[in-house]
């Protein structure tokens, strides 16, 4: 088992960067360890679980001079499972709570609680919009390979957009907002001007913005939203779930708003040339040779920027005889 290493360089004192493997292409996702004075630690965001990650853990923490059992709660920015993955475990051998918002609680019930059929539903809506089956059944069997990573769900402790959260000798503000993930919660501490942001805002990629259904019928009018609440606040520093904490973050939402808008942009474009599904739309955008994880966030981020275009009244959609979905421009 190779040893995980703690990411010192350039971090505040009494908080730590963790690498926690996960899936290509992201190959890692940024956990944080804050520890207060009295030496009560937060954990933030532990990602997903594997028996690789239980042990990425367990030498982290000894790297340290901590164990579990040091760990005073967990915080979590959203439900997805390389955020959400391994806090049901952490809570079942320490006891300690797990926040994380009521809407972002909604939404991991709804993936993956009791009765939960996404592994379904998302094909079935796929097939609508012109995937092909066969690629829809790859996709049902991807769906399925999440659970392991994130049994046992978390008995959840809510925390609301606003209230603070005391993590690592700092008072956090609680900011939700949406577009990524339902109920996402970045923590915002004013006095050092510094912010979790989890992947609300990434400091190299786009973060993905997925149309879902039984989810947030327009995300991208979502996270275009909450990025511009995040642009309003004085940040120096970021501290993401991807990549490296990072400095420009007032430069950087307004990069990701002029790249969505360049999307919607191209898109535009795309329908006046011709009507066409989502899955057709999906292979223009991100070409024709993604693996079957990588296929499911283009075809929900295709989704996700033609419902905006329709929220705009520059396109509509129209279900064929075939039962396929079409998308016009207006």
């Amino acid at each position: 088992m190779k040893r995980i290493r703690t990411e010192e360089l350039s971090m505040p004192a009494g908080m730590h960067r963790i690498k926690i493997t996960m899936s290509f292409p992201l190959r890692w996702v940024n956990s944080y360890i804050l520890t207060e004075p009295d030496g009560k630690v937060t954990i933030v965001d532990p990602g997903p679980r594997t028996a690789e990650t239980e042990q990425e853990w367990h030498e982290a923490l000894a790297g340290l001079g901590l164990t579990l059992q040091d760990i005073h709660q967990i915080v979590l920015t959203h439900h997805h499972p390389d955020h959400l993955g391994l806090s049901g475990w952490m809570q079942q051998l320490t006891g300690v709570p797990v926040l994380m918002s009521a809407r972002s609680r909604e939404e991991a019930n709804y993936m993956w609680g009791p009765g939960a059929s996404i592994e379904v539903r998302l094909p079935e809506y796929y097939l609508l919009h012109g995937m092909p089956q066969c690629k829809t059944t790859e996709i049902k069997e991807h769906m399925q390979t999440f659970l392991s990573q994130i049994t046992p769900l978390p008995e959840v402790t809510l925390a609301a957009d606003g209230e603070i959260v005391r993590m690592g000798g700092k008072a956090w503000i609680a900011v939700e907002t949406g577009g990524h993930a339902p109920g996402h919660l970045s923590f915002y501490a004013p006095e050092s001007k510094e912010i979790l942001c989890g992947d609300a805002v990434l400091p190299q990629i786009s973060p993905n913005i997925s149309l879902q259904p039984g989810s947030d019928p327009e995300p991208l009018q979502s996270y275009m939203d909450s990025l511009h609440r995040l642009n309003a606040l004085a940040v120096e520093r970021a501290y993401p779930g991807h990549r490296n904490p990072f400095t420009r973050f007032t430069e950087r939402t307004a990069e990701l708003l002029a790249h969505h808008e360049e999307r919607l942009a191209k898109l535009t474009e795309r329908l006046r040339e011709s009507p066409a599904n989502a899955y057709s739309i999906c292979l223009y955008l991100f070409g024709d040779r993604l693996g079957t994880h990588q296929l499911r966030f283009a075809m929900s981020e295709t989704l996700a920027h033609l419902q905006e275009l329709i929220r705009r009244g520059v396109a509509r959609q129209e279900q064929q005889p075939d039962g396929i979905i079409y998308f016009y421009h207006q």
